[in-house]
């Protein structure tokens, strides 16, 4: 459990809400759909609301939120959100800014969410938001997040949402300037065991300095969430948007720098995977996921190697996963929440080994049996790429690699079952990369690390440096 009340300047929920409200410049509409109006009830409770509430309204019914923020595909969704705060700010700002725009700094705050539902049967989550100005007359910046509301009842789901809405509003104001202490500080008086915050997307004139990929690794750095993804153009991408429905591939790796290897395991997994019968023409989704633990691997995160890595991957075209899953049963899970797709992982023949080594399950009273049961249970399967000795040329794969005695047979079971697949399709002239030798040509000035790497990305890491790469003059 992570708790996020200890920051220097963490006060109450109480004293947030009145120091928003006593602060003259502040005036703006809430717009909340969903949970009952539980952020702006706070503002109405703690005394002087008058001074910030120039209107709340909650359009609960659907034809009457279309009627107002026009037709959307479903009730809690981003544009549903979007839609609510550029409607409810434009507002405030035509009908006020003769009035009082030379003082007033305007803002509009929404959320849609589904709360627990009385059968307890729905998705407990929600969109929520602040479009503001940070100066009277100034352009609008604007923060969206995605929520997942953890508490089993509806009333503690509701106290919740009242909360981090409170946060969201007093970040917004101020700390705006310092991105990270703001993000920190939107679970004030909550834990991590009530609320998890797996998307966040920061806008406009205040925040046109912030790189949407660093929040995202920030999220999952700061235990907001376990989980954080992005696409190839930075985009901040909220998981069950992606993946519903889907199947997911994910092929995990530092991907410093990327190699045609690891585009090569990801398309012979691909090209495999597809001719699963249960996939069959189906949409598949590839992540290439990169673990906390990999990216602390040196004690702690160098952001600039992070966005290095980042644009090395963008160069690739490819969705990335930043997670706090070192354990792959801790990964399925996590994918298998939002989507109901079959799921495959991509590993090399070493992972696979690690894989069957028991130390890494001390912490399960079931041991590496639990992981199993917990890794396969939804069909999920392990795609093997080969490995080859370079000393003696001999080809590693899932028929002979070698396995404990004591788990030999269940290896066996899993190969049988299909669990486990041997990639065949690779290229053959790739199995010889590593990335840790095309790092070190790369840094002695071996100008053959570049037919290792695809030519998108070596052009990349040459035209910025990355990876301490020096050109010649």
């Amino acid at each position: 459990m992570n708790s996020h009340n200890d920051l220097p300047d963490a006060l109450d929920t109480h004293r947030k809400a009145l120091k928003i409200n006593l602060d003259k410049r502040r005036y703006g509409t809430f717009a909340e759909i969903g949970a009952g109006q539980e952020v702006v009830r706070w503002f109405f409770r703690v005394g002087g609301g008058a001074g910030t509430i120039a209107k709340s309204i909650s359009a609960y019914d659907m034809t009457v939120s279309d009627a107002i923020y026009g037709k959307c595909s479903r009730y809690v969704c981003r544009e549903r959100l979007e839609s609510m705060l550029d409607y409810e700010f434009r507002l405030n700002v035509d009908r006020l800014r003769d009035s009082r725009g030379d003082t007033t700094s305007f803002f509009a705050f929404a959320d849609t969410v589904s709360a627990r539902n009385f059968q307890g049967t729905n998705e407990c989550h929600g969109w929520m938001g602040v479009k503001f100005q940070a100066h009277p007359r100034d352009d609008a910046s604007q923060i969206i997040l995605h929520i997942r509301m953890l508490d089993v009842e509806a009333a503690l789901q509701q106290e919740a949402l009242g909360i981090v809405g409170v946060n969201l509003l007093y970040g917004a104001f101020f700390l705006h300037h310092e991105p990270e202490l703001l993000m920190e500080s939107l679970l004030n008086n909550l834990t991590t065991n009530r609320i998890e915050i797996d998307m966040i997307q920061f806008s406009g004139i205040e925040f046109r300095h912030v790189d949407a990929r660093l929040m995202s690794l920030q999220l999952v750095q700061l235990g907001l969430s376990d989980a954080a993804m992005f696409a190839a153009d930075g985009t901040v991408l909220q998981p069950s948007e992606v993946l519903r429905k889907k199947s997911i591939l994910v092929e995990r790796g530092s991907f410093r720098p990327v190699c045609n290897v690891n585009l090569d395991m990801l398309q012979a997994a691909d090209a495999t995977f597809r001719k699963t019968p249960s996939v069959g023409g189906g949409e598949v989704i590839q992540l290439m996921e990169i673990t906390m633990k990999n990216l602390m691997a040196s004690g702690q995160i160098d952001y600039r190697d992070f966005l290095a890595r980042a644009d090395v991957l963008a160069a690739c075209g490819t969705t990335v996963l930043i997670s706090n899953y070192f354990q792959y049963y801790r990964l399925a899970a996590y994918l298998a929440r939002y989507s109901k797709g079959h799921i495959a992982i991509t590993l090399g023949i070493a992972s696979l080994a690690e894989l069957f080594d028991e130390k890494y399950y001390t912490e399960l009273e079931g041991g590496i049996l639990e992981s199993f049961g917990r890794l396969f249970k939804n069909d999920l399967k392990l795609l093997v790429y080969p490995l080859k000795d370079p000393a003696t040329g001999t080809l590693t794969t899932v028929s002979n690699l070698e396995i404990a005695p004591s788990l030999l047979n269940l290896y066996r079971h899993l190969v049988e079952r299909g669990c486990i697949v041997q990639l065949d399709n690779y290229d053959p002239e790739c199995l010889p990369i590593f990335s840790r030798d095309v790092l070190e040509k790369l840094k002695k000035g071996d100008p053959s690390w570049e037919s290792m790497v695809p030519t998108s990305v070596a052009e990349v890491i040459k035209k910025r440096g990355f990876f301490g790469y020096h050109r010649e003059e």
